[in-house]
């Protein structure tokens, strides 16, 4: 080998070693120790947190940042400011943090700080705490954070608080001083607004000591069930301890947050998902803060009685076609302000139709896949946490209630409604940032759910599904990005993929596609198809004969470099490639005109078409027949 292809030989190892390092996965971890003593005459606690904080990354870190999410539900704060300024507030906030009383804001305050024994400068900036480190934490290195800190809960507004709408006194959420996320991108200490969320898997033992009514659900798996009773224990091996509390003591491993819920009146039951998790269930019998006659309030009870059945069938069909649960136990709590994800839980309100009630739990279940197991940014790309737990609750829901038809199709209006608006915006927008909350919400919900079902029309729906299990068992505990999955997706169908995603996430670009005109002879006919918007997309075509025949068309798109496998109980017919350029194409059908009935454009509905009534054209009534 002479020198100079030795030189660019070492030069390329060189550049290829680089490439593959800038590549490596990393993530950060948490270790978190808490005792929590609450006083809930006066809705207030103190607590200690020891944080074993390690740093995977390849950075050198000198500050770190916690959340302090309870500072927000204060008059002037920005959650506050942007409810009282953004166009359409939510109409469970609105003005109500303004007219907080001073036992009624929340705030989370730090008593003392150390890391590794010392203390340790801070700043307190709204719902951020900024960490300047006596030492940085090295590659590879951990460090550990001692904290004493106090807080106040505030009245439930949204999703944690004190008192809600349906008298539970304690919804847990963004309670403690939250270690915020490092990643590939950087810190990600996101002021909080009302929105979504960004965290660190770790570990978490926490002790909360609480009034010896109360019943008390959290993340993970009880650790000391004969001390506190209340369902964890037969009452026969319960052996309280003196005074007037009792201390719950959990533990979670691999998790990215911890929640909890109580009330005195809760009824705890659990059911046992063959093969997965221990189910519980904590609601009220009776719910004496909402207005319901005894009637209504009997069936409120009868359908949380019910629900453990549905949940118990929801996981065991989420565990076959989206991957399967890792965690021992799942928590369904009331409480909140509507439905809200945690790991290995949720809090819900309770006082709801059956089908409401296994609706909202079926759907933050499914958040336990996607956000709490593909711990994607959820702030960043809530639609790939909201839009993928949209469309698998969908499916599910099918399942249980034996829905047919297209159950995504609420979705699909959903999605148009927003498109043919002036206010929609991509779904790349930092869910903060949405100018709306009407973008923000339809794009996070309606937008992702079109995108995974649409997806199964571009790449065929047996790729689709095999993807979307190996994207669970490939990213999951970890933080996959919109392209982690996209590249799951290209290696299932052997397709290109990347115009999909950056027609349909980076821009707002729609999609619609018509029959511009047909011509015949006694032997053939030209069907001309037009994309009227710029979205390209490829196309199943389906031409009905008057004798009640039908035939498929396939039109695959240059771009794609790959044809979707034949979907339809009949033949295909693969014509050549639209070139997404040019904005008409004409297709042959070796029938005249006069034999043809209609053609219509993706007859499985799947394509996100803002105008779909110009999909089918009725050839006879154009011909006069």
């Amino acid at each position: 080998m002479n020198k100079l292809v030795l030189f660019f030989t070492i030069i390329l190892a060189i550049t290829t070693s680089a490439e593959a390092q800038n590549r490596t996965y990393w993530q950060q971890h948490v270790d978190y120790t808490m005792e929590i003593d609450v006083d809930a005459a006066n809705h207030q606690f103190t607590g200690t947190q020891k944080l074993v904080y390690t740093n995977n990354s390849p950075d050198v870190l000198d500050r770190v940042y916690y959340h302090l999410y309870f500072n927000a539900f204060q008059p002037g704060s920005m959650m506050d400011k942007r409810s009282r300024t953004i166009a359409d507030p939510d109409g469970r906030v609105r003005d109500r943090i303004y007219y907080l009383e001073e036992d009624e804001i929340g705030y989370q305050r730090i008593q003392s700080l150390k890391q590794d024994g010392r203390d340790v400068e801070y700043s307190v900036e709204g719902t951020i705490l900024v960490v300047e480190l006596n030492k940085a934490i090295q590659p590879g290195e951990s460090t550990t954070f001692d904290m004493e800190f106090e807080a106040q809960v505030p009245l439930q507004i949204r999703r944690s608080g004190w008192n809600n709408a349906e008298g539970v006194e304690f919804s847990m959420s963004q309670w403690y001083p939250k270690l915020s996320e490092y990643d590939f991108q950087g810190w990600h200490p996101n002021p909080y607004v009302g929105r979504e969320f960004h965290g660190v898997f770790g570990d978490f033992d926490v002790k909360i000591s609480i009034d010896k009514d109360y019943v008390l659900g959290a993340t993970g798996v009880i650790q000391n069930p004969n001390q506190v009773g209340h369902g964890y224990a037969d009452e026969a091996d319960v052996n309280l301890p003196s005074g007037d509390k009792i201390t719950y003591h959990f533990k979670a491993e691999n998790v990215l947050d911890f929640f909890w819920g109580a009330d005195p009146d809760f009824t705890h039951t659990t059911a046992q998902v063959p093969g997965g998790p221990e189910l519980h269930f904590f609601y009220q019998e009776e719910m004496v803060d909402i207005e319901a006659n005894a009637q209504q309030n009997a069936q409120f009870k009868a359908n949380w009685e019910a629900l453990p059945e549905y949940t118990v069938k929801a996981f065991e069909y989420a565990n076959e076609n989206f991957g399967e649960y890792p965690y021992p136990q799942f928590s369904v709590i009331q409480g909140g302000d509507g439905g809200m994800e945690y790991p290995m839980g949720t809090l819900i309100t309770g006082g709801r139709g059956l089908g409401s009630l296994v609706g909202v739990t079926v759907h933050e279940m499914y958040h336990s896949w996607y956000q709490n197991v593909l711990g994607t940014n959820e702030s960043l790309l809530a639609w790939m946490d909201e839009g993928f737990t949209s469309f698998a609750s969908s499916e599910t829901m099918a399942s249980l209630f034996n829905r047919e038809g297209n159950v995504h199709a609420g979705s699909y209006r959903g999605y148009r409604g927003l498109a043919l608006s002036d206010i929609e915006e991509p779904l790349t927008t930092h869910s903060d940032h949405f100018n709306t909350n009407r973008a923000y919400g339809t794009a996070s919900y309606s937008k992702g759910a079109v995108f995974l079902y649409q997806l199964s029309y571009i790449i065929g729906d047996d790729a689709f599904r095999k993807g979307m299990l190996n994207y669970h068992e490939t990213w999951k505990l970890k933080h996959p990005t919109a392209l982690d999955f996209l590249n799951i997706m290209e290696k299932e169908s052997g397709m290109i993929l990347d115009w999909y995603y950056e027609y349909f996430v980076q821009t707002t670009k729609k999609i619609d596609y018509t029959v511009g005109s047909v011509v015949g002879d006694a032997n053939k006919t030209v069907v001309e198809l037009k994309r009227e918007e710029l979205t390209p997309m490829p196309l199943d075509v389906m031409v009905e004969y008057t004798d009640g025949s039908s035939e498929l068309f396939y039109i695959p798109l240059r771009i794609m470099r790959g044809e979707k496998p034949n979907e339809y109980d009949m033949e295909r017919t693969v014509l050549d490639d639209w070139m997404w350029v040019y904005p008409s194409y004409n297709m042959t059908i070796n029938r005249p005109a006069s034999e043809i009935s209609r053609i219509m454009i993706d007859p499985s509905e799947r394509m996100a078409d803002v105008n779909p009534e110009n999909n089918l054209f009725d050839v006879q009534s154009i011909l006069g027949n």
